[in-house]
């Protein structure tokens, strides 16, 4: 059920992000979702893409240092209280969210958020949120929007 996610690790200067993103639109690797944390000196781009392999190779082949993670993607209306939903699930099964992102797909009435927990939690976070009744989105719905 998991969702494959690269992490880059970029520079923090002008340029930085489109050296990757210019990297993978050329190898034809279409951006599902980003989000970027940062520091001073340097950020992590963490990305869903269509093909996580060949961007980890494009990324290598660039000299970047790229990392490669499960993660979840869940559904919920694009409605307001819909992640407070999805996050109020975890917190009561006491599953400790690393990061969250959400990411919109056109055409639809629905929100959609990336969640970040641990592998040796992953099976319980799946089973917390859909006993609370989220939808938890495989890789190739995901790849679908």
């Amino acid at each position: 059920m998991a969702v494959k996610q690269i992490s880059v690790f970029i520079e923090n200067r002008v340029g930085g992000l489109a050296e990757v993103t210019d990297a993978l639109g050329s190898a034809n690797i279409n951006i599902r979702a980003l989000s970027i944390s940062e520091t001073s000196d340097f950020g992590i781009l963490r990305l869903i893409v269509d093909d996580v392999n060949k961007a980890a190779k494009v990324m290598k082949e660039g000299g970047f240092i790229c990392q490669v993670t499960d993660v979840l993607a869940v559904a919920g209306e694009d409605k307001p209280g819909s992640i407070a939903k999805i996050i109020s699930a975890l917190t009561k099964g006491n599953i400790d969210m690393e990061y969250a992102y959400a990411f919109f797909a056109k055409n639809e009435d629905l929100a959609y958020m990336i969640v970040r927990v641990d592998d040796a939690e992953m099976d319980r976070a799946v089973r917390y949120l859909r006993d609370n009744g989220i939808q938890v989105v495989d890789e190739e719905d995901v790849m679908k929007l």
